[in-house]
């Protein structure tokens, strides 16, 4: 019996992983083809890759723009949400009794709320505020959504470092700026990692958020680039192969920190 649940859970494991991953194979099979159409197969080439690097396609400075600014809006808002995520989470852990537990539960609000929401709200707060929609508000909206991510990955290192520590420096001579560098940062260095990458991947995912707020300049990301784009009839081919070439990317970063956090707890 034991060993009738141990198959299914691993035929459980396997569907999921099987049904989360396959159609990012499939784009990955399909950018190595010239076909326009996703699922026409028409022979092994690298033309689209060829045309993504060297620029010769349809709308190619409306789709290298987009790119740019989903990584230049993503890079931003995740450094900047990084830095006050991490002075927010101290600033909760010290907190007592009922006050922490409502900060966390404010904090924990953003993150359970529908993007759609959150867009709204920012774009009648930008408007109330007479706030000219565009790359700035798109970067203020990122960093307000980012931030609780940030917070919620750097609380648990608070939690497992040994509060004395800090105190100890202030004890020694240190200043709180000074401890904040040498001691607090490095002992949240992991923590602030996984939110800066959590807050990069959000980022450039994100649609909702940034349609209702870059206004009506022509600002687009990747997301509305490709919302736009799929609205005129179709995709631009060449975004199959961008698309495997992010996924390509924000995998070997994945295995790198883990492998280095693994090399990490095996050390101590």
């Amino acid at each position: 019996m034991k060993t009738r649940s141990k198959v299914f859970a691993r035929l459980y494991i396997w569907l999921i992983l099987i049904i989360l991953y396959a159609p990012i194979v499939f784009i990955a099979v399909f950018s190595f083809t010239e076909a326009k159409s996703l699922g026409n197969w028409t022979g092994f080439s690298l033309k689209l890759y060829q045309n993504l690097f060297t620029g010769s396609m349809q709308n190619s400075s409306g789709l290298l723009s987009a790119v740019e600014n989903t990584l230049l809006i993503a890079l931003i808002a995740s450094l900047i949400a990084t830095m006050l995520g991490t002075v927010a989470a101290i600033g909760i852990y010290n907190m007592k009794g009922r006050r922490k537990n409502v900060m966390t539960f404010l904090n924990n609000i953003p993150m359970i709320n529908p993007d759609i929401i959150t867009g709204v709200s920012l774009f009648l707060l930008f408007v109330f505020l007479h706030i000219s929609q565009g790359y700035t508000t798109v970067v203020l909206a990122h960093i307000t959504f980012c931030t609780p991510y940030v917070v919620l990955n750097v609380l648990p290192k608070l939690s497992q470092m040994n509060p004395n520590i800090y105190e100890a420096a202030l004890d020694l001579g240190a200043t709180p700026a000074q401890a904040l560098r040498k001691v607090l940062i490095p002992a949240l260095r992991p923590g602030m990692i996984s939110g800066f990458i959590l807050s990069f991947t959000m980022s450039l995912d994100d649609f909702a958020v940034t349609f209702f707020t870059r206004g009506t300049i022509g600002l687009d990301t990747l997301s509305t680039y490709i919302y736009t784009d799929a609205r005129k009839g179709g995709l631009t081919p060449e975004l199959k192969p961008l698309m495997t070439i992010l996924f390509l990317v924000i995998l070997v970063v994945l295995l790198v920190i883990n492998i280095r956090q693994s090399k990490n707890i095996d050390k101590k």
